[in-house]
């Protein structure tokens, strides 16, 4: 089954968000934007989400662990320089590669 690790971002809070779906990247902009997932969610904060980077994945758990990576670099450039150099999310996507 095909996943997505996704990254939004918002100009009115300078913030990027970061998650992984099995449902396409833009349904689930569409539903942060219509506070789907409720009003007391992060996204909820903003209404100018944007999809920033959608990287496509060979699973679910493929998609976590790229977003746990993500977070866990906790840097606004890095998240930034993934849409620049396209070699690190390919690095990413064979690190977490299922065996």
């Amino acid at each position: 089954m095909k996943a997505f690790c996704y990254i939004l971002k918002s100009q009115k809070l300078n913030k990027f968000y970061i998650g992984a779906t099995t449902a396409k990247p833009n349904i689930r902009l569409e539903r942060h934007i219509k506070k789907y997932y409720g009003y007391k969610k992060f996204t909820s904060h903003a209404d100018d989400w944007e999809l920033f980077l959608s990287i496509e994945c060979e699973s679910m758990h493929q998609a976590v662990l790229i977003e746990k990576h993500i977070k866990q670099m906790k840097s606004k450039k890095y998240i930034e320089n993934l849409v620049i150099y396209s070699e690190i999310t390919q690095k990413l996507l064979f690190k977490y590669k299922a065996c």
